[in-house]
């Protein structure tokens, strides 16, 4: 599922968490992000000529960021907790429950008969063990988000379009052209 998972939330650009969630990963974001930024740095310092200057300190940053990208690869880009996660396992990631929960994050979750869906805001009956099950829900879920998204873009530019132009913010009154910015 981890393959599927990464695959779906790639589809529609947005985050993802394939293996073991660290625990903070919401309750401690902070702390991520400077995990995030420590696996920047050492990517660039591996990408620039001289930066490693011997064989032992090159392998131990590799593994560095090895370790650190299976963990981070999906969230490395997210700058602001999430609006609301969606959970396969809700029983395998409690952990990932419990944070969102805690800080008010709605959970969308595929349950199963071995998870207790009051922990779930948006309950998905389902069985979460079976892969082609789980390739279905995500990709229904992709596909549902991507269109939400989209007529909320096409919502906003007719709000924009029909908006009535006000003189002084970005339009001059006098010949309809672009004023100077004022500092």
């Amino acid at each position: 599922a981890q393959d599927a998972v990464a695959e779906e939330a790639r589809r529609c650009g947005q985050y993802f968490v394939t293996h073991r969630w660290l625990g903070g990963t919401l309750t401690n974001f902070v702390t991520i992000r400077q995990s995030v930024d420590r696996l920047l740095e050492i990517e660039a310092r591996l990408a620039e000529e001289g930066g490693v200057t011997t064989k032992k300190e090159r392998l131990r940053f590799d593994r560095e960021r090895e370790r650190m990208n299976r963990n981070l690869e999906g969230v490395r880009d997210l700058e602001a907790l999430p609006d609301a996660i969606f959970v396969v396992d809700p029983k395998k990631e409690a952990i990932a429950v419990a944070e969102a929960n805690k800080l008010g994050i709605p959970v969308i979750g595929i349950v199963d008969t071995n998870c207790d869906p009051e922990l779930i805001d948006y309950v998905i009956p389902g069985n979460d063990d079976a892969i082609r099950t789980i390739r279905l829900f995500l990709s229904r879920i992709a596909d549902s988000y991507m269109a939400g998204a989209n007529a909320l873009q096409q919502e906003m530019m007719v709000e924009a379009k029909d908006a009535p132009e006000v003189p002084g913010v970005g339009m001059s009154a006098k010949d309809g052209d672009l004023a100077a910015p004022v500092a």
